[in-house]
């Protein structure tokens, strides 16, 4: 994705984080406005932080933020959500980075990971879609060989943003597909090569011994490759995103994290202390279905979202 939000980008932000904003911003704005600063206002600003899925570490550094800031009786509302914001920010600014693959060697490989239902097909398909509009040669590998939904749902993809698409019968070898797209890309001057893969829980091992193997065949084809392996979460599961970072995170050689369906919870401040569990950075944020409504991760145009202040 290009570093560029495109137009109306902070508006979507904006409205896909709304129900976060409510929820923490809320009870926070009315806190300060209606009263000092006092150590009693401050334990309830870190209960908020906390009840808004920020998680204890980052809400007790931005309670101290703000107990520096010592806020007077005439602290009115937008003052109070721009520090907010800002202390928001200085959680999230070292976590960022950029996703460019277009920038790298080609054909440039990415592997996605993460759970069944995360959002990592239609993912794949938004930055292939993307990727396809700026002129590049794009290669759509179905590596999920056990379900025949996301192939399918893959090649819908894949011809709507005019990819080339490679899949195998059900319960073929992931890796050996891989491996075989791979060394037709590289043959035929693709410039990036989009793996999906599967995300069954049931089994970790299994599925970790099943994503270990695509890396290490991939490596055959060219010692650097993947060159990016993005974990895609979905915002609505709440800390439930932690478990699933900590899953693939630590075992999958995870480059940049992808934090979806974030319009579709009042707790998007699980972004943070995701961000600050993983190894790997924020690189691309969603809030909606449209091609459009993944971007690039900025953390202080989120920060601001995240309090309802505009861009």
């Amino acid at each position: 994705m290009s570093d560029t939000p495109k137009k109306g980008w902070f508006q979507r932000l904006s409205a896909g984080l709304s129900r976060s904003s409510k929820q923490m911003t809320e009870q926070v704005v009315s806190t300060f406005v209606k009263e000092p600063l006092s150590e009693e206002a401050l334990e309830r600003l870190e209960e908020h932080l906390i009840e808004s899925d920020l998680g204890p570490a980052a809400s007790a550094r931005i309670v101290e933020r703000f107990r520096a800031l010592r806020f007077g009786k005439s602290s009115d509302e937008r003052e109070v959500k721009e520090a907010l914001a800002e202390a928001v920010a200085a959680e999230l600014l070292p976590r960022q980075a950029s996703f460019d693959p277009l920038s790298g060697p080609k054909p440039y490989v990415v592997l996605f990971v993460g759970v069944n239902g995360s959002g990592k097909t239609t993912t794949l398909g938004k930055i292939a879609s993307d990727l396809t509009a700026r002129g590049a040669r794009v290669m759509i590998v179905a590596g999920d060989t056990f379900r025949a939904a996301a192939r399918e749902q893959l090649k819908v993809w894949a011809d709507r943003a005019g990819a080339h698409f490679e899949s195998r019968r059900d319960g073929a070898d992931a890796a050996g597909l891989a491996f075989d797209a791979y060394t037709k890309a590289k043959a035929e001057g693709f410039d990036v090569v989009l793996i999906d893969t599967a995300g069954r829980l049931q089994n970790k091992s299994t599925l970790m011994d099943e994503l270990l193997k695509i890396v290490r065949v991939l490596k055959k084809v060219d010692a650097d490759a993947p060159h990016e392996t993005l974990l895609v979460l979905d915002a609505t599961v709440g800390r439930n995103a932690l478990e699933q970072e900590k899953i693939f995170g630590r075992t999958a050689y995870v480059s940049g994290v992808v934090m979806t369906k974030l319009d579709g919870t009042a707790r998007g401040g699980v972004l943070v202390p995701v961000a600050q569990a993983s190894d790997a950075p924020i690189k691309l944020i969603g809030v909606g279905e449209g091609v459009d409504d993944l971007q690039a991760f900025d953390a202080r145009a989120f920060s601001r979202s995240l309090v309802g202040l505009e861009n």
